[in-house]
């Protein structure tokens, strides 16, 4: 069964904490998008690796997994389905392995 669910923003960030792809579908003003970017990045890039991929954020829940040298993150609201998310991203990564090649290294 199909369970829909509202992305709200992806972010890709490098280990460095550089952003490398944002799509954003609230509207959020630049002000506020810089803000979540530096927010989110501070708190993603400070979690340990056996920490669980989930973040409770201002009412809303990130959604995150490693992969290579970038984090891919999505951010949900809070009753969504986590690992319905993860399933998601690795399914994006698979598709732009496949595509790109290396994506996993």
């Amino acid at each position: 069964m199909f369970m829909a669910f509202q992305i709200h923003f992806v972010l890709l960030i490098s280990r460095q904490g550089k952003v490398r792809l944002t799509k954003w579908y609230s509207p959020y003003s630049q002000k506020e998008r810089s803000k979540v970017i530096r927010e989110l990045s501070g708190v993603i890039l400070s979690r340990g690796p056996k920490l669980c991929n989930f973040v409770e954020w201002r009412g809303l829940k990130v959604v995150y997994k490693s992969y290579a040298s970038l984090y891919f993150c999505m951010c949900i609201d809070a009753d969504d389905n986590e690992l319905e998310v993860l399933e998601i991203i690795h399914h994006f990564v698979e598709i732009l392995d496949r595509y790109f090649g290396s994506v996993r290294l």
